[in-house]
């Protein structure tokens, strides 16, 4: 009996469940253990009745950190940890606006505008006007007056941060900013309102000289840095927003012989569908009637349209290109595949790859750090610095503080893990969380299983011999007659493979099955058997020089049925799981990525090794019970090999999850994906390629991210401190510091954006 998943929507067979629960009177059956578990935790969330499909993604309402994806929280604002921008845990389709952006574009502007004169004050002093010296006092009082609204409020969200990160007790950028701006303004007001209060030795043409000009420009630099830095993030939703844009607005509803257009959201599992040329499915759903060819590459990323007829199922936000189809929704709203693939895309680009350990562990020590070496330089510049001591000790620290802002280390990782993971969805590989992309590139040894990842997964009929002056055709049509009154599981192949070559199929009187040997009737008033050799020998039949070729087709791994007429026999017919047309390719480019491939099937030997033979495969392990598939992937484990295991079957779940990283094909079944850390929408190897290459290039972006944040803080932070100094005269000024942090984060970000365009 059929049975809905009460959690995840998915539609199981009562046999194929891997619990099931009893609540209220009913018992519901679970497609895999974490369901089970959500839905024992609390029965009555899933229960509650719908009279129509949920949107597939509830946009905008849960925000969560970039950085930090345990930080969430159901308004926008500011990350308690790392003080960064909070933003939506999945993108909408229509790109809203950002509140954040806007209120930090804002105060950009405002610091801009108020700022110019103070920069252009402090500039003209600098070209030789010598303002300071003439009406000291007077610039002074420009820009304190201009640089207070400057410094406390379009610079405010920098304090605020900056407290709540001493509160939490997690130092971050902002502790680093607020610090610097704020002894650069302490110090200028101090100067401009009570200038007595420093010595001589702390004064310049008379003037205690101040800094406001750093204060506000720093201001401005890091608000730009924010909105700069705010709008590249948004393009890491790219591949999410594209997915969405997948999904059409509207559905075309039939419904007794009317047809009408109604939003997508209206649609209930049961209702037809009319898609129409050119349009978009609505649903995952059943085709009831048409002939047309569907466009999935945006989904499987596999570029040939796919024929689909009656019977044949259809994913929604997929291209209807020439015929029009009624479709039957199975699956709609949130529970279509589309919609899960956006969440399992939205979840593996908030997950923490085991590198980012590394820049955290880096991140806990950096900022104290930083402090120290600020609190160094002021006290080795004011007793050992020329004069003004005190105003060049200021500037130094105030710059190391500045230069050395930690934000590019901390999105090294997380901005990569974002964009290469909406990358793969593009490319029909979905990333379960960032672990699986790091695993993988570290992956020599791949095990497959055979049936529906090598092979179609299902029999067919791949060779006959005729004999006897008879056509393929001819026998084939026999075959069929009484294939089609028979429940063995070859039969499906014979008669499948008539209508596939649209051979009239004549009927079969007096049927008979004979278990184990085959089946017999009459045909066209002549006796035809079918079967194997036993059911040719009880029978009486002539064998002839055809029988001969049975061997060869056995050696190639068919399974060989006999066809007599009349006690003459006239054909063999070779059935088997016919290999996909793309796997061979794909083992020689895995080949070429210096891989190890293992092969596992229930298969004989015979059969087992003649595929591997036609297909390169490195080693065969046959007659494997399901249970021996998780001991193969140990035991390949205990032999130092970084294993990735690929299946689609329940039985191959043991194995996913024992393996590094487990790889299940879209076309298996749901246990299988839940089980595995990457799934490949196209259900061939081919996509397993685009997954290692995927891995590659994600690892080594984010190799080059941490390498950016690294080499700037190593030649910044000393040469902010004054290092350079004694042997070229060159000191870093705070506003150059500011302007340097800005480019590291944003060159971090342009670097991970890159990898929207990465070759798979």
């Amino acid at each position: 009996m059929t049975h809905r998943d009460p959690v995840c929507g998915m539609t199981i067979e009562e046999e194929d469940a891997v619990g099931s629960h009893a609540h209220g009177g009913t018992t519901y059956y679970f497609c895999n253990p974490s369901c089970l578990e959500r839905f024992r935790a609390d029965p009555a969330s899933f229960l509650e009745p719908r009279t129509a499909a949920a949107a597939p993604v509830s946009a905008g309402t849960e925000y969560v950190c970039p950085m930090h994806p345990e930080v969430q929280s159901a308004t926008p604002g500011a990350c308690p940890i790392c003080g960064m921008a909070l933003e939506p845990r999945v993108a909408s389709l229509e790109e809203a606006p950002n509140p954040e952006l806007t209120d930090m574009t804002r105060r950009f502007w405002i610091a801009a505008i108020l700022g110019a004169p103070v920069f252009l004050l402090a500039m003209a002093d600098m070209a030789g006007a010598s303002l300071a010296s003439r009406h000291g006092a007077l610039v002074n009082g420009i820009g304190l007056a201009l640089a207070t609204p400057v410094v406390f409020w379009t610079g405010w969200p920098f304090f605020e941060r900056a407290w709540a990160s001493i509160v939490n007790k997690s130092p971050n950028m902002f502790t680093l900013i607020a610090m610097g701006v704020g002894a650069a303004y302490a110090y200028s007001a101090a100067a401009t309102l009570v200038p007595s209060l420093f010595p001589a030795g702390a004064r310049m043409h008379g003037v205690v000289p101040t800094y406001f000009d750093t204060a506000v420009v720093i201001t401005a630099l890091v608000l730009l840095g924010q909105v700069l830095e705010l709008r590249a993030r948004s393009q890491t939703g790219h591949a999410i927003r594209e997915l969405l844009g997948l999904a059409p607005k509207t559905a075309r509803v039939v419904n007794g012989g009317e047809e009408r257009d109604v939003p997508l959201a209206e649609i209930v599992v049961g209702d037809l569908c009319r898609v129409r040329p050119g349009e978009k499915m609505p649903v995952d759903g059943i085709v009831i009637e048409g002939r047309s060819a569907v466009d999935e590459s945006m989904i499987t990323g596999e570029p040939m349209p796919s024929a689909k007829n009656a019977g044949s199922r259809v994913t929604a936000g997929t291209i209807n290109t020439t015929g029009g189809l009624l479709v039957r929704a199975e699956r709609v709203g949130s529970d279509t595949m589309l919609a899960q693939i956006v969440r399992m895309v939205s979840d593996a680009q908030r997950s923490r790859a085991p590198i980012q350990r590394l820049a955290d562990s880096i991140a806990a020590y950096f900022v104290p750090a930083v402090v120290a070496v600020a609190l160094a330089a002021f006290i080795v510049w004011s007793i050992w610095g020329p004069p003004p001591r005190i105003a060049l000790a200021l500037v130094s620290a105030v710059a190391v503080l500045i230069i050395a802002c930690p934000c590019a280390l901390g999105l090294a990782t997380p901005m990569a893990i974002m964009v290469g993971t909406g990358r793969g969805a593009t490319a029909g590989v979905l990333v379960r969380n960032a672990e699986a992309i790091e695993r993988l590139e570290q992956v020599d040894t791949i095990v497959v299983d055979k049936t529906g990842t090598l092979t179609e997964g299902r029999p067919a009929v791949v060779s006959i011999v005729a004999a006897g002056g008879h056509s393929e055709s001819e026998v084939l049509a026999l075959a069929a007659a009484l294939e089609q009154s028979s429940e063995h599981p070859l039969a499906a192949a014979v008669v499948a493979a008539a209508r596939a070559r649209q051979i009239a199929v004549p009927r079969a009187d007096r049927f008979s099955a004979d278990p184990g040997k085959g089946v017999s009737g009459i045909v066209n008033g002549s006796a035809v058997r079918l079967g194997n050799l036993a059911l040719m020998r009880d029978a009486g039949a002539q064998l002839g020089e055809i029988a001969a070729r049975a061997d060869a087709l056995r050696a190639e791994g068919q399974t060989v049925i006999y066809l007599a007429l009349d006690r003459t026999l006239i054909a063999l017919l070779g059935i088997a799981d016919p290999i996909k047309a793309s796997t061979a390719e794909a083992i020689t480019a895995l080949h070429a990525e210096r891989l190890r491939l293992v092969m596992l099937t229930g298969d004989n030997r015979t059969t087992a090794e003649a595929v591997a033979r036609r297909l390169g495969i490195d080693d065969v392990r046959a007659d494997v019970l399901p249970a021996d598939k998780r001991a193969i992937v140990q035991q390949l484990q205990r032999d130092g090999r970084v294993v990735a295991m690929a299946g689609d079957g329940i039985n191959d779940a043991p194995a996913l999850a024992e393996a590094a990283v487990g790889i299940a094909m879209g076309s298996g079944t749901d246990v299988a994906i839940e089980s595995a850390g990457i799934t490949l929408l196209s259900g061939d190897l081919r996509g397993l390629l685009r997954a290692r290459r995927l891995s590659r290039a994600t690892m080594r972006n984010i190799r080059q991210n941490l390498a950016l944040a690294f080499v700037y803080n190593a030649v910044g932070v000393p040469v902010a401190a004054g290092v350079l100094y004694p042997f070229t005269g060159t000191l870093i000024s705070p506003i150059w510091a500011s302007a340097a942090m800005t480019l590291s984060s944003v060159s971090v970000i342009a670097n991970a954006l890159r990898l929207r365009r990465v070759r798979l």
